[in-house]
């Protein structure tokens, strides 16, 4: 059983900053890739960040300079500060892992419950 548990979220004014913190727990062995996406009403739900367990990060074009993902691999927990916050960036933000449980497996892609973010003008 994993389970992946999303917090920070909140009300914010433009310009403001917030971090989010995504926390996996659970029967783990293993954890690639872990990231953020983020679904606007009526909008698709897209990637905003992600970062591999090496290190490696990649992001939405229209985030690029604003956010800022990290993880702490002892604590399976990764992290989205974000930045210069605009309306546009209102969302249900989502946290994703890749969580293998055992060494046998192959990794499942897990998704957090999600959090509410609202920028006002």
């Amino acid at each position: 059983q994993v389970q992946v548990v999303e917090s920070g979220g909140g009300l914010v004014q433009a310009g403001g900053s917030l971090r989010l913190s995504c926390a996996a727990s659970g029967s783990i062995f293993s954890i690639n890739a872990m990231g953020w996406y983020r679904q606007a009403p009526g909008k698709q739900r897209e990637l905003v960040a992600a970062i591999t367990s090496g290190g490696n990060t990649d992001y939405a074009d229209s985030v690029k300079g604003r956010f800022t993902i990290s993880r702490d691999n002892a604590k399976n927990t990764v992290y989205l500060q974000m930045n210069s916050l605009e309306p546009e960036d209102t969302a249900v933000y989502y946290c994703n892992a890749l969580i293998s449980s055992n060494n046998l497996s192959p990794p499942y892609r897990y998704w957090g419950q999600g959090t509410q973010v609202t920028v006002s003008s």
